[in-house]
């Protein structure tokens, strides 16, 4: 097993559309969507769920998403040919936050938990030997986009978490150098 350090210090993120096969098997989406859970969720709200695309749903969702934004005024004809390509992944996990109104617990908490649960799932899928993208995009926030995926009034899109098989190595982008991005608070 890699060291959890290491692996954390060797995340990448690759580009959707280099992401090829193989995909996780069944037993190994299992592994990821329950590693992606293991986050906190204050109150056991549970804010989020999930949507797996996968083998020929795939091409029919990226041609009901292209067909949504092509009906857009101005749309970018060949930006939405490349979206589409995003779902040429094995496998695209849809994180949708149900955050919303509670007595307790703050909707931003409900949010966060929602974003732990993409990186968790970003973190599973590289140390299972796979590469993931997290993307959200036009779709994450258009309303005939949720009708698509049966979203719910009150549910959005945290992220579109492409899985596959990286071709090559993803090369590193500059990281902000810690100097510049930590501060002590000293009362």
């Amino acid at each position: 097993m890699t060291n959890a350090t290491d692996l954390l210090l060797s995340r990448r993120s690759v580009p959707a559309f280099l992401l090829r096969e193989p995909g996780p098997s069944q037993a190994q989406i299992e592994t990821l969507l329950t590693a992606a859970s293991r986050v906190p969720d204050h109150g056991k709200l549970t804010p989020w769920r999930f949507i797996l695309v996968e083998g020929e749903a795939r091409a029919r969702l990226a041609d009901r998403l292209a067909e949504t934004a092509l009906a857009v005024e101005g749309a970018d004809a060949e930006k939405i040919a490349g979206d589409k390509k995003r779902f040429d992944a094995p496998l695209t996990v849809i994180v949708v936050s149900r955050a919303g109104p509670h007595v307790k617990i703050p909707e931003w908490e409900q949010v966060l938990s929602a974003g732990a649960v993409c990186m968790n799932l970003m973190l599973a899928a590289h140390a299972g030997g796979f590469a993931a993208n997290w993307l959200t995009g036009r779709a994450a926030y258009d309303k005939t986009a949720a009708d698509i995926l049966g979203l719910a009034d009150a549910e959005r899109v945290a992220g579109f978490i492409h899985i596959g098989t990286a071709g090559e190595a993803p090369s590193d982008r500059p990281r902000p150098p810690l100097d510049e991005i930590v501060t002590r608070w000293q009362g």
